[in-house]
């Protein structure tokens, strides 16, 4: 892999871009934008089409609208114009490949979606459709895993794949805590960072749980305490979000996305040098 094709400029594409250029690869950029010169990283090429982008490319990443004809109509496209010993991966955030490939040639095509910011963050989940092959598969978890991520390939194909559906779930009872005014939304983050998040940056959900068991592990959890926590009925928040949408805003918006965004990533970066160093 030495020809990295970037597809969308976004948020999650120009973070992808700098992860690709840091490790000293070849890196075409294309996006439609009409700032996209001033706000690619330095060393990345643009690239006026999509065709001009992917033309020798080892590698392309997807970061295109969230929307199932447009990653149709642009897989077409990939499969048509790349290299035909090119990956191609998506970023798709909840459609499977599966989705889009469907009267193409979709061996090469799976999922590698990242999650925000992809240079920093490490979790790649690999996900292949019905007709990635095997070879596809190994080739992406190599190439992810030589840019210092941690791929995870996951041998099932279900809508928001497994990170987003677990931040979906605990998205939705702190949209609910907050509506019903059991917490303000900075008070609850408070609670996450003091708890979950630093006890899930250790261990996870599950080896969690089996710590908490003690000695008994996961069973005495599950036996035991579980028992009232399985009777605990979840909120559902309410379909119209403009109130906590304003609650967010009162929290946090005197504060610049940049400025937000550099404390959470330099947060994030000394997390995993604290691991990388355990």
């Amino acid at each position: 892999m030495k020809t990295v094709a970037v597809v969308g400029a976004g948020v999650i594409g120009l973070s992808w871009a700098r992860l690709f250029v840091e490790h000293g690869l070849t890196v075409r950029i294309t996006d439609p934008r009409a700032d996209l010169a001033e706000v690619v990283p330095d060393g990345v090429q643009i690239a006026s089409t999509v065709a001009e982008a992917v033309r020798d490319a080892d590698f392309v990443q997807e970061n295109g609208p969230e929307n199932l004809e447009f990653k149709k109509t642009l897989f077409a496209e990939l499969v048509r114009e790349a290299p035909q010993h090119a990956l191609l991966l998506s970023s798709s955030s909840a459609i499977p490949s599966t989705a889009f490939t469907e009267g193409i040639d979709g061996s090469r095509v799976l999922i590698g979606h990242p999650f925000n910011p992809p240079h920093v963050i490490p979790l790649v989940e690999v996900v292949p459709g019905q007709q990635t092959s095997e070879e596809s598969v190994t080739r992406a978890v190599e190439f992810y895993r030589s840019l210092g991520r941690t791929p995870v390939v996951e041998r099932k194909e279900i809508p928001g794949f497994v990170g987003n559906r677990l931040q979906a779930a605990l998205s939705r009872e702190a949209a609910y805590l907050v509506e019903q005014g059991v917490v303000t939304p900075a008070d609850l983050d408070a609670v996450v960072t003091n708890s979950l998040g630093l006890r899930w940056a250790t261990v996870g959900p599950f080896l969690g749980a089996h710590l908490g068991g003690g000695p008994g592990g996961y069973r005495h959890l599950a036996t035991h305490i579980g028992k009232s926590m399985r009777g605990l009925e979840l909120g559902t928040p309410s379909q119209d979000p403009e109130r906590l949408i304003e609650a967010v805003e009162d929290a946090y918006g005197s504060s610049t996305y940049s400025a937000l965004a550099e404390t959470r990533d330099r947060k994030q970066l000394a997390v995993l040098t604290a691991l990388e160093e355990n």
